[in-house]
Parts: structure tokens; sequence; C-alpha cells
């Protein structure tokens, strides 16, 4: 692993980098990310061990994996070397939960350049592995991290019960300790007024529906996160397929739900487009909550063949650039909250001139049939 007094900021990837990556039905399934939650036996969970003993867990589980083949080039860090707005950039890349952007001496992070993996040291277990893909790649994230874990059980003893599987800090988390979710957005179904409906029946079936960060978060932009909620009593491979089913079915009822809006709403459906595009291009001042879900109507323009000669890459690096952290990044000097809502309307200005205006032709809407039929 990696730490040769380089910066954070030079190791993780550019926002135009970061969002190059495409994959199946990645107009609507964002990222997918399979996440293994793994302890260490004869140390105490994280929320109980003193200070010494997180620090001694820690170094042993940094200097047991530091030359296994996944993690020789990998980029490792405490939490008390970070800043809070390193910790608050990595939290709004989904590298780290906001529980572990909290954490100091005791606690790491180790993470790949390509950002395609993370590894949070002593969270809330002692080990929260994930791999973030793009698209609906569930399949490929789970097969990722599962061979990381293989590689870390070979050199770290896992606490494992052959009667409960993989103790874990939080019952939920017993048994696999897997963690399955994808990042959705959904607004055909939020505009038709049937997100409630799916988010019940979603739930019915075992899964759990949360905001863009995670449990206890608002869904800003029409971003919703699905993902199981227990982990015993099923295999890993049973839990994989199992949520990828569904996920395919939410996909095809966004799908439905955007094709239902062009044939009996579409004047609202563009009137929705082109207010958004009016606030996000001419604004002064504006929030990073009410940028979210305007750019989630232009990505929403952008699906739908509304906006010409825009890419979809274009809005989701703005999803990213515009969030408070980034935003900070880019600024020389420290900025207040006002500031911040100055700043982001100024970059949106600026990135926004060089789009071309949404308009409606009679091709509109089309766009998203096509962009389906060629990923299947």
């Amino acid at each position: 692993m990696e730490n040769k007094e380089q910066s954070i900021q030079d190791f993780i990837q550019s926002s135009a980098e970061l969002v190059k990556g495409s994959g199946p039905n990645d107009h609507i399934v964002l990222t997918s990310r399979v996440r293994l939650a793994r302890n260490i036996r004869n140390y105490s969970f994280p929320g109980h061990a003193k200070k010494n003993k997180r620090i001694e867990c820690m170094e042993n589980i940094i200097e047991s994996a530091s030359h296994l083949p996944h993690l020789k080039t990998a980029f490792t860090i405490s939490m008390d070397k970070l800043s809070a707005l390193e910790k608050q950039i990595l939290v709004e890349r989904h590298l780290i939960s906001r529980e572990h952007a909290a954490k100091g001496a005791g606690s790491a992070l180790v993470f790949d350049k390509q950002e395609s993996f993370s590894i949070m040291i002593n969270e809330e277990d002692h080990l929260r592995m994930q791999s973030l893909q793009p698209g609906l790649r569930i399949q490929n994230a789970y097969e990722t991290i599962d061979n990381l874990d293989s590689e870390m059980e070979e050199v770290l003893d896992y606490a494992f019960s052959d009667e409960l599987g993989y103790l874990t800090a939080c019952p939920t988390n017993l048994g696999t300790g897997i963690r399955v979710s994808a990042m959705l957005h959904l607004p055909g179904l939020v505009l038709l007024e049937q997100i409630n409906q799916v988010i019940q029946a979603v739930n019915k079936l075992g899964l759990a529906v949360r905001g863009l960060y995670g449990e206890g978060t608002e869904a800003l932009g029409n971003l919703f996160q699905v993902s199981n909620q227990m982990t015993l009593g099923e295999s890993e491979k049973q839990i994989v397929e199992r949520i990828n089913k569904v996920l395919i079915q939410i996909i095809e009822h966004e799908e439905n739900a955007r094709q239902s809006l062009i044939e009996k709403k579409p004047k609202t459906v563009f009137n929705q487009i082109g207010r958004a595009y009016g606030i996000l291009s001419n604004a002064y001042i504006i929030s990073s909550k009410e940028t979210m879900n305007l750019l989630s109507l232009l990505r929403l323009g952008v699906d739908l063949g509304l906006i010409p000669e825009t890419k979809r890459q274009v809005i989701d690096e703005l999803f990213l650039l515009t969030q408070p952290a980034h935003l900070q990044l880019a600024s020389d000097n420290k900025l207040s909250a006002d500031e911040r809502d100055m700043k982001r309307a100024e970059m949106l200005r600026q990135r926004l001139a060089k789009m071309r205006k949404p308009s409606i032709s009679k091709d509109s809407g089309k766009r998203s049939k096509l962009d389906k039929s060629k990923e299947t």
C-alpha cells in the first residue's frame, strides 16, 4: 500500500475521469455497490475497543494485507491524517460513510486509484470492504470484492461462527456480512407519482430504499439507494441474484414511467426540463438541494433526447462538482455557506453556457427506447 506523503487529492481521480465510466442501464443505475463486513478474531468491535487496541488492530490489518495483489498499489491513510474537507470529499464520492468520516486515530482508509474499491478500517466493524462500479454491474462488483475478501482471509483471522457465519457489530449484518445496493435515478416514477408504490413493493420484498447518502438521508436529485436488509439465511450469491432481479424490475418501471410521461404529459415534462435549464443557467445564488433536484431534470432531458448534443456525463460531473466539499476544493479561499451558493451558481452558469437549450422535436422521447435497445 502506498502512502508517500502524497495528498489524497492528488491520488483520487478527477471528476471528469470519474464519470467517464459506463455500464449497463447507466441511464437509470448510476452505480452498483457490494460491501462486506468482517471482523478480526480476539479484537473487540471498534465501538467497544479502547484507542490503543483500535490502533493495534488497524496496524495489524495494514501490515498483514499490504503485500496482497489487490493492495500493492493502493493508497492507505489513517483517518486522523485527513482534513475535514478531505473526509467530506470522500463521503461525496461514496468512498467512505458519514460515520467513518467522524473517525480519527485508530481508523484508516484504503482505496485504489480507479476508485473501484475501498476499505474502511475500524468503522463499525474492523473491515468494511466495498466495490463501486458504474451501471448495473452487481455481479462484477461482487466478484471484485469477493476476490479481495478471499485474499484478506488468507492473512487475517476472521471472527467466524459455524452456526452464525461472520460475526459483526450489528446483528443485521450477521451471517454473510454482505450489503448489496444500487444508486438509481428515478425521475419518471417521481413525476408520475408512482415512486411510493414502488418503494412499498420493494420494502415488502425485504429490501430497503434510502436516500443519496444512505440511511436517514433524503433522496435528493431523485436518487434512491436500494439494498438488502438482512444478511443471514441466504448465501452471498443468492442475495446478489435476488437484488439484481429486483433492480431489473425497477428499471423497467422507470422506463415505462418515462415513456408514459412523454405520451400522456409531454407539455408538463418539457416545461419541467425547460424551467430547470432556465434556473440553473441563470441563477446567481442556488443551494445544493435545489441544484441536485434541477440537475435531475436536466439528466432526464438528456436521456429523452430533449437536450441535443449533450452527454449524460456532463450532468453527472455537475452532480459531483456542485457538492459542498468539491466546491470548496475548487476555491482558493474558505467559503461560507452563502459564498458556496454563489460559487455553485457561477459554476453552473459557466458550464451550461456551452450546452444547447432544451428543444422539442417529433423525435423527442424516443432516445430512451433507443438507448435501451442498444444495451440489450
